[in-house]
């Protein structure tokens, strides 16, 4: 299971929200790139990073930021937030993203979306399936759609999506544990999935259990900043990753 810590951009800066509400930004760092080094220097290697002002804006916005830590660090990055058209992709992938996110688009306007994954390949283009009470919620999580979760991403599925982000909206940013359930049931129905865990991680112990559900990675924000999880102690988690990988 691959560690994927999230950095989220607020003007320019490190911020987490609760439940999606900007309301309740909290900066974290005035720098992101500061950040990002430091989840390298512990030995990650991913990272997801949102571009919240895009979401709200419906075009993408701190692409910058996305070019300096691209271009200052090796980490692999996914990149989501506010991408509706093709030269907001084009501007992603030319700043440095190695992958991205749709999420919005892939509700309003799937035939974009299906022409993307056609075009970059479905280990470019990661579904972002967030839901609110079993309800795909869309445009920075501030609009609830008609569309249940499990249909939808299966949908994706079936038309050669292979990664998936899933965010249980009531438990992002609220440090009370991820939906465990939900994310055993997605593998459990769709067992072709690649399914990155995301929202609620609260504690260490709690990697593991994802891990056995079988989810493909997993996505951590507030508890690294919040000092619930050390980065010691996710650099520990991947070394034993790799040591377990080159014994087997």
């Amino acid at each position: 299971m691959r560690i994927i810590p999230a950095i989220d951009i607020i003007d320019g800066k490190c911020v987490r929200l609760s439940k999606g509400d900007y309301s309740t930004k909290k900066v974290y760092n005035e720098d992101p790139m500061e950040v990002a080094l430091q989840f390298e220097g512990a030995g990650i290697q991913h990272l997801h990073l949102v571009d919240l002002d895009g979401a709200r804006s419906k075009h993408i916005v701190n692409y910058k930021v996305l070019e300096r830590i691209a271009s200052g660090t090796n980490l692999s990055i996914d990149f989501g937030g506010g991408l509706k058209s093709d030269e907001d992709l084009h501007i992603a992938f030319e700043s440095g993203a190695a992958q991205i996110t749709g999420g919005s688009i892939a509700v309003k306007d799937p035939e974009t979306f299906l022409r993307w994954l056609e075009v970059y390949g479905p280990d470019k283009i990661i579904l972002g399936a967030d839901a609110r009470e079993g309800k795909i919620a869309v445009s920075g999580w501030e609009t609830e759609s008609d569309q249940e979760l499990l249909p939808f991403v299966r949908g994706y599925l079936d038309k050669g999506v292979r990664y998936v982000i899933s965010t249980d909206i009531e438990k992002d940013g609220m440090l009370q544990g991820p939906s465990e359930e939900l994310y055993a049931s997605l593998i459990s129905e769709l067992p072709e999935i690649r399914l990155i865990a995301s929202g609620g991680i609260s504690n260490f112990k709690e990697l593991p259990r994802l891990a056995e559900i079988g989810c493909e990675g997993v996505i951590i924000g507030k508890a690294i900043y919040e000092n619930k999880i050390s980065l010691k102690q996710l650099e520990q988690f991947i070394l034993n990753k790799n040591s377990l990988n080159d014994n087997a």
